[in-house]
């Protein structure tokens, strides 16, 4: 059983994933910042057409989520679900801004996984999503609460 956590960190967390659907198959990306209790501050989502480049996505989603969070004037704890390792451009610009990578399970990333689904299926370009979408609500109370899921 695993829930969405601050891992007792008191900062900002970013969490991002990834999704590739539809034919002609294309990615998307997309990312939610939290404070350390789970509210959200501001998410993003895009998609890249005519592609099934996870880490590429992957990627996207965190170069996006760390220019928002640079934007917003914030350090943050980043929550990724995939394992993959930032360039030296990036551990540059983490270490300049107080950030930090940690891995996080797809079931306790459930918000940052709809929010790029949602992307993957849009024809939207680029999204800031100033409050979150009506949809993922539940995902967010979930969240706060503490709600565990079944780790599959």
């Amino acid at each position: 059983m695993v829930k969405w956590n601050n891992n007792n960190h008191l900062c900002h967390i970013l969490n991002v994933d990834e999704s590739c659907i539809g034919t002609p198959t294309r990615a998307g990306f997309g990312g939610i910042i939290r404070n350390s209790t789970g509210f959200y501050l501001s998410g993003f989502s895009d998609f890249i057409s005519n592609s099934t480049n996870i880490l590429l996505a992957e990627i996207s989603a965190i170069h996006h989520g760390l220019l928002l969070a640079a934007d917003m004037g914030i350090g943050l704890l980043l929550r990724i679900s995939c394992l993959c390792c930032p360039s030296s451009e990036y551990k540059a610009f983490l270490s300049s801004r107080n950030f930090s990578i940690q891995h996080s399970l797809r079931e306790e990333n459930q918000c940052a996984n709809f929010i790029a689904k949602l992307e993957a299926s849009s024809n939207d370009d680029f999204l800031i999503h100033s409050s979150p979408p009506k949809d993922l609500l539940a995902l967010l109370r979930n969240n706060s609460s503490g709600t565990f899921f079944l780790r599959v």
